[in-house]
């Protein structure tokens, strides 16, 4: 691929219907799910429930608007110097037909069964490749959202944030962690990354389904800090894919480094 090119969008008018592991803003599949066990981890490739803790207090559910409807897709903090920034799938937050971002993404990291732990995160801006845009090119299935402040805070001085890894390779042990639409609590997964093409990641792991796109896929944990490398969001490839036990991820080579470094002038 060639040099990155990006757009830059406030949050405006749009909506669309659900895309590979998106689901659709405000329409609630709770009582669908399975049951998983209620806390873990699992054996490698399963599914499992996580407890609370600092590192999946950064993930969290994407809402259209506010809270009322129900959560389609999964973002997580990045660190930035503008200490305001998420990373998500760009087919999460951006309506390909009429070429404008979803209007009032918000953010609830930490979502559980309606309860929201630091409260609603406003996005107030959408960073894509343009030729994502353009052409919603699989390999470039990535978006920075960039937060308004909350109380005056920063959400990166409250929770933290991961760190972006690019050009690690395609063979990482990661764990996985979003919000099928069918529950109110997340789930997560741990298993190795192999390579689907010279662009993209996939990892086999139990439902992750309809929802889940843009859950990071999280490398060398530290347990000091609490945080990690993130070298994958689910989406790319069918959007993610289109069975829950095989995801896919667009491949963070330097088109990603591109885009994250212009995100932040956004920040």
């Amino acid at each position: 691929m060639g040099d990155a090119a990006r757009e830059t969008h406030a949050a405006g008018s749009s909506g669309r219907g659900g895309f590979g592991k998106s689901g659709e803003p405000g329409q609630s599949q709770l009582g669908q799910d399975q049951d998983l066990p209620a806390t873990g981890p699992a054996e490698d490739g399963n599914a499992y429930t996580p407890r609370r803790s600092e590192e999946d207090a950064r993930i969290g559910a994407v809402f259209e608007k506010d809270d009322h409807g129900a959560h389609f897709c999964t973002a997580s903090v990045v660190r930035s110097p503008g200490r305001n920034m998420l990373i998500t799938a760009a087919h999460c937050a951006f309506d390909a037909d009429s070429g404008q971002p979803l209007n009032d993404l918000v953010f609830a990291p930490g979502y559980r069964n309606g309860d929201e732990p630091t409260g609603l995160w406003k996005v107030s801006k959408v960073v894509v490749d343009d030729r994502w845009t353009r052409s919603q090119d699989e390999d470039l299935d990535v978006a920075f959202l960039v937060l308004d402040q909350k109380d005056g805070r920063n959400i990166q001085d409250l929770l933290g944030g991961n760190t972006l890894g690019t050009d690690r390779g395609f063979d990482n042990k990661v764990e996985v962690t979003g919000y099928p639409t069918s529950r109110d609590t997340p789930i997560s997964c741990q298993n190795r990354t192999t390579k689907f093409s010279d662009t993209q990641l996939r990892i086999q792991c139990t439902h992750l389904e309809d929802g889940t796109s843009g859950s990071p896929w999280l490398t060398d944990y530290d347990p000091k800090s609490h945080t990690g490398t993130v070298i994958g969001v689910l989406g790319g490839h069918q959007g993610g894919g289109d069975k829950d036990d095989v995801s896919y991820a667009a491949y963070f080579d330097d088109d990603i480094a591109k885009l994250y470094r212009r995100a932040q002038d956004e920040d």
